[in-house]
């Protein structure tokens, strides 16, 4: 099948957000039934499915498809709808998906917003492998397709919320990073887990910018018990397909209870260790960036005020603008892992 190129996609051919709804909601009643009648087990991604060559036809910026077929090829068609209730769905209006692909931070690419979908298409996404290494019983480089194999994709809705005081709904597909971990085995020295962004040189102008303010690669780090908690994703795919290169292709961490620069994108490395990281953002402005980055209206960024947020898309005539909530509203899930900690202190 062909591949048109992003210059290429006009925004009618992407999914509306109107139709991705409508069929989420077939799907989840398909399931319903399938579960009550004991119908077959592909009854509840059917309407998954048929949108399927639609959502292929449309790709987003920076993907090709090569022979032999990659790695997405089938991964969408069965994937298990989120529950009709928080914490991994919310009935907020999702975000359409030019928003959430045009308007984004990966600095990479640029410092812009609309950099990362206008200057991302030459990132390559195949072959990719993740390295695992440090405090786990079972290290090594693995293929992106030997990382997926075990796990069942499922999507949640999540709120994302951005330190600069703007935010999103996104339905992602992916499947819990917990699920993941488990697999390598972490050893009780393993404390911490430490992320790392892919460099392209070529392909990122961002990186190879003379302006570049960050000291490549992108780093990021949770704390263990963070990262096993329910609602750490790793994402693969977002509205119903794959990851476009501007959200972070082929693979990228959500961490909807913290600013959004904590989930990382293009996934690269993952390293358990028994100290704390360093991570991109603290070392460059350890006065603006704490380690923890948990979403908090009570503590004010030097540049951006905390206590509201702008909920895309805007327009002129139409500006959103909502209370922020601790934890972005995630506290029943996540705020056990924070209560020895002073939040003002440790931002």
């Amino acid at each position: 099948m062909l591949i048109k190129k992003p210059a290429d996609i006009q925004p009618s051919e992407i999914t509306p957000e109107s139709v991705y709804r409508r069929r989420r909601e077939f799907m989840r009643d398909g399931a319903m039934l399938a579960a009550g009648a004991m119908l077959s087990p592909l009854a509840a991604p059917v309407a998954l499915a048929q949108q399927g060559d639609a959502l292929k036809a449309a790709a987003p910026a920076g993907l090709t498809r090569t022979p032999p077929a990659p790695w997405w090829e089938g991964k969408f068609e069965h994937v298990q709808p989120a529950p009709s209730e928080e914490p991994f769905y919310t009935n907020e209006s999702l975000t359409p998906y030019e928003d959430v692909t045009r308007y984004n931070n990966f600095y990479e690419f640029g410092m812009d917003k609309s950099d990362p979908h206008n200057r991302s298409g030459e990132f390559r996404t195949e072959p990719w492998s993740v390295e695992i290494s440090g405090e786990v019983g079972k290290p090594g480089t693995y293929h992106l397709e030997d990382i997926l194999k075990p796990h069942d994709l499922e999507e949640r809705v999540y709120r994302l919320r951005c330190v600069e005081a703007w935010s999103m709904v996104i339905p992602w597909i992916g499947f819990p990073l917990a699920d993941l971990i488990k697999r390598f085995e972490p050893t009780s020295r393993a404390r911490y887990v430490e992320f790392e962004t892919a460099i392209q040189r070529d392909a990122m102008p961002g990186v190879r910018s003379r302006f570049s303010i960050i000291d490549w690669p992108y780093r990021e780090g949770l704390r263990i018990d963070e990262a096993m908690n329910e609602l750490a994703f790793l994402a693969v795919g977002l509205y119903g397909s794959y990851l476009p290169a501007q959200n972070g292709a082929p693979i990228r961490l959500v961490v909807p209870w913290k600013y959004g620069f904590k989930s990382i994108k293009s996934i690269v490395r993952m390293n358990f260790r028994e100290t704390q990281p360093n991570t991109s953002w603290n070392d460059l402005q350890p006065n603006e960036y704490g380690f923890y980055a948990n979403v908090n209206p009570a503590v004010h960024h030097p540049r951006w005020r905390q206590d509201t947020e702008r909920r895309l898309p805007q327009t002129l005539f139409s500006r959103q603008v909502i209370p922020t909530r601790l934890f972005n509203g995630y506290g029943e899930q996540v705020a056990h892992l924070y209560k020895d900690l002073d939040l003002a202190r440790h931002y």
